[in-house]
């Protein structure tokens, strides 16, 4: 049978309707409509999440791991009705969302999997000296302890992933925050079912209903109200540079302010060094085409620039990968707005004399067609419009005169989420004087490989300087971003009675 929304919002174990409502906006099959936010909703959310937190925050690790596998379990009993919502809402594919789901599931228990283990807590003791002199030293216990309730904003590009019960959800409740998610209206319906998958959970482990909440919709008023709420700790959010940084600011203005965990975008430069290029240039010039387009190019990590040095070899690497971008047909893109973006992107690459069109398209409606530009490295580092994200299948080739140039170049971009050198032996002294500049600049440093898909495991790191993220010594992937919401605890000349199994237990 086919998921139907009820259009609620679920507020502690509640759902809740109001009488504004919005309608979805599907890439195919039916509309549904959905309870607009409201600030009240979000302080009733806030309010039930601070009070689950005194039991919650305070509960053994094993109760959080099982509730996250119990989440996890949940959402797989749902797997048709949720891979046929997020389809129809989103253009993407089944497959895309059968993955999607499958990480979603695998990232919640890799976190229960990481905090049995414990290794997270940090733990470090310090035993008592009483005969030091000239003063004794008193034994001291320290511990990483939960912040309290977690704001969290739901992407648009990964329904699932980075959204409802995606990779902030599962790092703050992991970690002992209780959650209240504000859903993206790019995709409603999908949030609504894992809402429920994450209720039944709550339920069946016996847990406080206020650990989590989901507020549908409402306009910027909703958000600004979910950030700059008293018990509201911290705030995860994927997005786009102009609303995180809205958001970051509002959060860093709060009578008690609160970090913000933006990840914002990024171009991902690709640097192709010149013995790579001349012994497979039009392999790599079609491997970056497939690259750049997965997914209608809507992934954070995108590589959307390729530095190429110039002369034929080069050439021929551009000549490729065009020929590869022109075999790909229209992609549906996640909304109407989005889409439009994309268009603009594309605009603003053809308004500059500078830039030179490679292979251009016309994009209409919801859908996206490929498009690549090339242009100078001097001209590109004059102008800083040519190394702003643009969120789709739109790529630019830099060429630089001489392969030394690449240095310099790279000192030019800003931070970025990736950064991927491609290389041949012989390009070992070129690539080792890279290095220095893009482990600087970006999160996860690339040989060899693409950027756009993203391991969930313990040594990943999705983030990087700003822009691309708001904290750059954070990840919004892997069991690392617990971090974000933990802060270390020291404990001084404490009797064994006060202190809790994890303090008492041997780091």
């Amino acid at each position: 049978m086919s998921f139907i929304p009820h259009g609620k919002h679920l507020v502690a174990g509640a759902w809740i309707g109001t009488e504004e409502r919005f309608a979805s906006d599907p890439a195919h099959g039916p509309a549904h409509h959905f309870s607009v936010g409201t600030p009240a909703l979000v302080d009733q959310a806030c309010k039930a999440a601070e009070e689950a937190f005194w039991s919650y925050g305070y509960s053994i690790r094993e109760t959080r791991a099982s509730f996250l596998e119990t989440i996890a379990e949940e959402i797989e009993a749902r797997a048709e009705a949720i891979t046929e919502i997020g389809t129809q809402e989103t253009g993407l594919p089944i497959a895309r969302l059968q993955g999607e789901r499958g990480r979603t599931t695998g990232q919640l228990r890799l976190f229960a999997a990481h905090i049995r283990k414990g290794e997270y807590l940090d733990r470090r003791i310090d035993l008592a000296q009483p005969e030091r002199k000239p003063a004794p030293r008193p034994e001291i216990r320290l511990i990483e302890r939960p912040i309290g309730p977690v704001a969290v904003f739901g992407a648009s590009n990964f329904p699932l992933a980075f959204s409802t019960a995606g990779g902030d959800t599962a790092a703050a409740l992991a970690a002992g925050c209780p959650v209240v998610v504000k859903g993206h209206s790019a995709h409603p319906g999908t949030g609504e079912i894992i809402a429920e998958a994450v209720a039944a959970a709550i339920a069946r482990c016996g847990l406080d209903a206020g650990v989590f909440s989901l507020i549908q919709g409402g306009n910027r008023h909703v958000g600004q109200a979910l950030v700059e709420h008293p018990d509201i700790k911290a705030v995860g959010f994927t997005g786009s540079l102009a609303g995180g940084r809205a958001l970051f600011d509002l959060c860093a203005k709060r009578p008690e302010p609160i970090p913000f965990f933006g990840e914002l975008g990024s171009v991902n430069p690709m640097f192709v060094l010149p013995a790579a290029l001349a012994a497979r240039g039009r392999e790599l010039g079609a491997g970056w085409a497939a690259s750049l387009s997965m997914g209608a190019g809507q992934f954070c990590t995108n590589p959307g620039i390729a530095v190429v040095p110039a002369g034929a070899e080069g050439d021929a690497f551009v000549a490729a990968t065009a020929e590869a971008l022109a075999k790909i047909g229209p992609q549906p893109m996640l909304t109407h707005g989005i889409a439009r973006a994309y268009n603009e992107g594309k605009a603003r690459f053809d308004a500059r004399n500078s830039v030179r069109p490679v292979m251009t398209t016309e994009s209409t409606g919801r859908e996206a067609r490929p498009n690549l530009y090339e242009v100078a490295a001097g001209s590109f580092l004059e102008d800083h419009a040519l190394s702003e994200e643009v969120f789709g299948p739109l790529g630019l080739v830099v060429r630089v005169g001489a392969a030394e140039e690449m240095r310099a170049l790279a000192k030019g971009f800003e931070g970025q989420l990736t950064a991927t050198i491609l290389m041949e032996e012989a390009d070992t002294e070129l690539a080792r004087g890279l290095l220095p500049v893009l482990e600087r600049k970006a999160g996860r440093v690339l040989v060899n490989g693409f950027p756009t898909g993203v391991e969930v495991v313990d040594s990943m790191v999705h983030g990087g300087p700003y822009p691309a993220s708001t904290n750059f010594g954070a990840t919004s992937v892997g069991t690392l971003s617990i971090r974000r919401f933990l802060r270390p605890v020291s404990y001084q000349n404490f009797p064994a009675t006060l202190l809790g199994d994890d303090l008492v237990a041997a780091p």
